[in-house]
């Protein structure tokens, strides 16, 4: 069998401080290509599995494993190049350089990921051919980022993840702001470029209506164990 993209096996984490909560997951398993919807209300440890698989904490406990490597082996420098050569991430709030150009924010991953950016090539072309891709005008690359529409800025930040073709794509609630028509228009061009190119899709939602897009549906409750106060 393949390497899973994505494995994690006998994690448990517990944020520190007076309100202290914990989050174990026993086994998680993200095959490549695969495209997987994470349900889960608000307050049910999505945001902190998502940092434990972008490596940005570590268990107490256990192992995430990413690509084939163990994110707990790795030093937090090793760690960020690590997730930048590996994880593209649509942040919630797109999170885009506001007086950047669209270029600037697509090619930024870029800069701290050298096989990314070798993968990628020409710069400039890579940026106007998913422009493209993602039916962006042809214009789009020298404009500022803060003068695209909410839509536009969407688009952008897919770019920004998918530049390079990393393994993982994590999609953290993407979708939750828009209508159901602007939901299947986005969901469309990311699955077209994400799957089309062999990479994998994790998204966490609280939105049960784009279920039936993905290969598989797993709801937080049935995967992860949550325990509030101190142990």
């Amino acid at each position: 069998m393949a390497e899973p993209v994505l494995e994690l096996t006998d994690v448990a984490y517990r944020w520190p401080g007076p309100a202290s909560f914990g989050l174990g997951v026993s086994d998680l398993r993200v095959e490549k290509g695969e495209t997987v919807l994470l349900l889960g209300e608000s307050g049910s440890g999505k945001s902190t599995l998502l940092s434990l698989i972008c490596g940005t904490i570590l268990p107490d406990r256990g192992i995430v494993r990413v690509a084939g490597t163990d994110l707990t082996a790795l030093g937090g420098g090793a760690r960020d190049t690590f997730r930048a050569e590996q994880i593209g991430v649509i942040f919630q709030q797109f999170n885009l350089l506001p007086f950047g150009t669209v270029a600037d924010n697509i090619l930024l991953p870029l800069c701290f990921a050298r096989t990314r950016r070798m993968r990628t090539g020409d710069g400039p072309a890579a940026v106007a051919a998913l422009c493209q891709a993602l039916g962006l005008p042809p214009d789009v690359p020298a404009m500022k980022a803060s003068a695209l529409s909410v839509g536009q800025q969407q688009r952008v930040a897919i770019a920004r993840a998918l530049i390079g073709r990393p393994p993982l794509i994590i999609a953290d609630e993407p979708t939750s702001a828009l209508d159901a028509d602007s939901q299947g228009a986005f969901l469309d061009l990311l699955f077209e470029q994400a799957v089309g190119h062999g990479m994998s899709l994790v998204m966490v939602s609280h939105d049960q209506r784009i279920s039936d897009r993905f290969d598989r549906v797993m709801r937080m409750e049935d995967i992860a164990r949550m325990s509030r106060g101190h142990k």
